[in-house]
């Protein structure tokens, strides 16, 4: 019986059984996450006492949003003698340094097209703070996009995690244009399952999570430690990340600190936006990817796991379906070519193929679809777009094949994402507050 079956399998099923197993093997333990985040809440914080803080703001050419920022900044829920804001005006050739100094910031203007990018224009931003405000003792540095608006709680929820004694902190960050196109809902579904069903999950168990762009604070201990800002590859956030936890240290969530993002609506921006990420995870992995899988078994026990997590993170998993699916059209080819005869691997290597895309399909439309009903309340659209992109949502995430395949081949270079939604930061807060009611 066992001869019959294993007479049946070929290369072709091995080699794609083996890819299965890779995969489930390495990205399993994300099931566990969704497990507990559904069964277990997160642990709460409250503050002793309340922090003194730096924002630094990287902006280029954003004066129709760069106001809606400050101003959600200046009507916080916390005392606004302990916030400072600093504004980057890195490359501008708009009036983004006017509005950002009218609306109460201090600018620091930057003209540098040698060093480009938001690596370098924070780097910058922290040097200026550290040589002309040194006296101003800022315990932690805030760093946000210029098309952000925040919660009204937002410093109020983050200053307890900071007095826990967290070195750094990412947020959730939720959209301020769900409802524009599939693109932008795509995006915003993306990540409030990241905050959701990966942020949530590690601090609930007490691992590191990862900043994302925006949305987070770094203490003032780390960047003196560091000399500034020292991450200058594509994605510097997760550089950042990684170099913090191979060095031991752990990266806090905050799920009630609420940060509304801006997303691309067109697709030559998203394109080009999630070319810049994939180059740039590819980039970090493999400056830091033989440091990560060492560090699983040599960092201080209570850290291991989280330089396995990062490793999964970074690691180029997508890789994986496009190796999958490349080899089977080989297969395909050369059997149409009359260099195969063997009708079992080809009808193998067709329905590879087919099973490959359908699974990965079926995957990320059942992610999207439990993100979006347990965030119901938090994703500001209709019902009928929220149902809507519960189907769009999978064929976003498909187009990540293409950007990851050409990632590999072609250079990436920074390039600015333009930024034109301006909203009413109080309607946001009423919004919130009426659904909790």
């Amino acid at each position: 019986m066992i001869e019959d079956v294993l007479s049946t399998v070929s290369f072709v099923d091995i080699f794609n059984f083996c890819i299965f197993l890779t995969f489930t093997l390495c990205y399993g333990y994300q099931l566990l996450y969704v497990f507990v985040v559904l069964t277990k809440r997160p642990p709460k914080q409250t503050a002793k006492e309340n922090h003194r803080y730096a924002v630094v703001i990287s902006a280029r050419n954003e004066n129709a949003v760069i106001g809606d920022l400050i101003h959600s900044i200046r009507v916080q829920n916390y005392p606004q003698e302990l916030i400072d804001i600093f504004v980057v005006a890195d490359n501008c050739t708009d009036n983004t340094a006017a509005i950002a100094q009218e609306a109460g910031a201090i600018v620091f203007p930057r003209f540098n097209t040698q060093e480009v990018g938001k690596g370098y224009a924070l780097d910058y931003g922290f040097t200026c703070i550290r040589e002309h405000y040194s006296e101003n003792n800022y315990e932690a540095y805030f760093i946000f996009d210029a098309d952000n608006v925040l919660d009204v709680n937002y410093f109020r929820e983050m200053n307890k995690v900071f007095d826990g004694g967290a070195i750094a902190s990412t947020s959730y960050r939720n959209s301020k244009n769900y409802g524009s196109n599939w693109i932008s809902a795509g995006y915003a579904v993306w990540f409030l399952r990241e905050a959701k069903y990966l942020s949530q999950a590690r601090l609930t168990l007490n691992t590191s999570c990862a900043v994302s762009g925006t949305g987070f604070f770094v203490s003032a201990k780390i960047i003196e430690e560091m000399g500034g800002w020292k991450f200058h590859l594509l994605t510097e956030d997760i550089e950042f990340s990684t170099y913090s936890i191979l060095h031991g240290e752990r990266i806090a969530y905050c799920p009630t600190a609420v940060l509304y993002d801006e997303q691309p609506i067109t697709f030559r921006d998203s394109w080009n936006q999630r070319f810049r990420w994939a180059k740039g995870f590819y980039q970090v992995f493999g400056k830091y990817g033989a440091g990560l899988f060492k560090g699983i078994f040599t960092n201080p026990k209570g850290h291991r796991f989280a330089c396995y997590d990062m490793l999964m993170t970074i690691a180029p998993a997508l890789l994986l379906t496009i190796v999958s699916i490349i080899f089977n059209v080989i297969i395909l080819i050369m059997g149409s070519a009359g260099l195969m005869s063997t009708g079992v691997m080809l009808t193998s290597s067709l329905s590879s193929i087919f099973f490959c895309l359908f699974n990965y399909t079926l995957f990320m439309f059942v992610f999207g679809a439990l993100t979006t009903f347990t965030e119901w309340d938090n994703i500001r659209s209709t019902t009928a777009k929220k149902i809507k992109y519960l189907f769009t949502f999978p064929f976003f995430m498909l187009t990540y094949i293409p950007i990851a395949l050409v990632a590999l081949v072609k250079k990436a270079a920074w390039k600015p994402i333009q930024h034109s939604i301006s909203v009413d930061v109080e309607e946001f807060n009423q919004a919130r507050e009426d659904a909790r009611i």
